[in-house]
């Protein structure tokens, strides 16, 4: 299960993280967003190489509102502190893969 985090603990959960860290900028209220829901707990499930977790937009205002987040989902990868990446709007698991591996990749690529 993908944990829920808050803005209290962004910066330990994903600021502070070194693993590329995927947050799922979502709501409870949000159709396409428990439509991806299943999506990124199977990627979840299948990838160790990447830390997953999910923000409430309603519960979390000021991580949503510092991120700019005005449409849900919205998935941002964070690496060493910083979004490299987004993917906004439902989209199929292949295309949440592509971006999650292109930029493990980049990942690698730096640390050698």
């Amino acid at each position: 299960m993908i944990p829920n985090i808050y803005d209290t603990d962004f910066m330990k959960e994903v600021l502070n993280e070194e693993k590329l860290v995927l947050v799922d900028f979502s709501a409870i209220w949000c159709g396409p967003c428990k439509m991806v829901a299943p999506i990124l707990e199977e990627i979840a499930y299948e990838n160790d190489n990447v830390k997953i977790v999910k923000m409430d937009v309603d519960v979390s205002p000021f991580i949503s509102r510092k991120y700019r987040i005005n449409s849900i989902p919205n998935i941002k990868f964070f690496k060493n502190g910083r979004v490299v990446d987004e993917i906004i709007g439902f989209v199929p698991k292949r295309q949440i893969e592509e971006v999650i591996n292109r930029n493990l990749e980049q990942y690698i690529d730096e640390e050698f």
